[in-house]
């Protein structure tokens, strides 16, 4: 089995909620027998999944699978990724059939928190380019600031925060996509597509409202992560 770290936040929200969420993101159709195992080990309240949970149209089954084992097990919420667009409309049907809770530039309350999920601007006719990811759903995004309550943001892209999130009133975004940078050297990325070379949100927390993780998966054969394992994230609300 693959070795996963496991990184624990606990977030202080001034409310009585003592909730726990896994946080899993960029599974991109890995075995997820080791990622199974860290839930057992780690028991959370429900699952939270950021987006590239499939890989493409012609790879899948392990993702959705997946989504199907933590809806039976979990309450379970997931937002879309890059790699789900890759997929077209069908990934949309395929999720909701698991039982897992499809949060497409969509919102749920779950026990006094409202859980948002801001899909990627990828598809629709909008690409981008290694540099710069399409904007969002604004007028979702602006619609969720306004809600009531402690907001949880699941949103694939961490380029997205300083653009968008950061001066709202979003208390946590949950991110993923940048594969830790790839290669790590002197706790620092090297690199991460819509950020470029050395880019700034890779892994861990930053500014006490984003977190981003190195994910699950591997999105390409080449190039290998360096000094960057796999990661799955455990947030408790205190």
């Amino acid at each position: 089995m693959r070795v996963i770290n496991v990184s624990t936040y606990n977030i202080r929200t001034g409310l009585d909620l003592g909730l726990t969420f896994a946080f899993l993101s960029d599974l991109h159709e890995c075995d997820t027998d080791s990622v199974k195992q860290v839930l057992k080990s780690n028991p959370a309240d429900a699952v939270l999944i950021g987006g590239d949970y499939i890989q493409n149209g012609q790879k899948y089954e392990r993702g959705i699978e997946f989504l199907s084992y933590c809806a039976a097990n979990y309450p379970t919420f997931c937002s879309l990724g890059n790699h789900e667009m890759k997929y077209g409309e069908g990934v949309r049907e395929l999720t909701e059939k698991t039982g897992a809770v499809l949060l497409d530039n969509k919102s749920v309350g779950f026990h006094g928190v409202r859980l948002g999920g801001l899909s990627t601007g990828f598809g629709y006719g909008r690409q981008g380019n290694l540099k710069k990811t399409p904007e969002p759903d604004l007028d979702f995004l602006q619609s969720f600031a306004k809600e009531e309550g402690l907001k949880i943001l699941l949103c694939h892209h961490p380029e997205y925060y300083p653009r968008y999130i950061k001066d709202t009133d979003i208390q946590l975004t949950l991110s993923g996509h940048a594969h830790g940078g790839q290669w790590r050297f002197f706790g620092r990325g090297v690199f991460a597509p819509g950020q470029g070379f050395f880019p700034k949100y890779t892994s861990g927390m930053y500014d006490g409202r984003l977190i981003v993780s190195r994910g699950l998966g591997d999105s390409h054969r080449f190039p290998p992560r360096i000094n960057d394992g796999y990661e799955a994230v455990m947030i408790n609300l205190i």
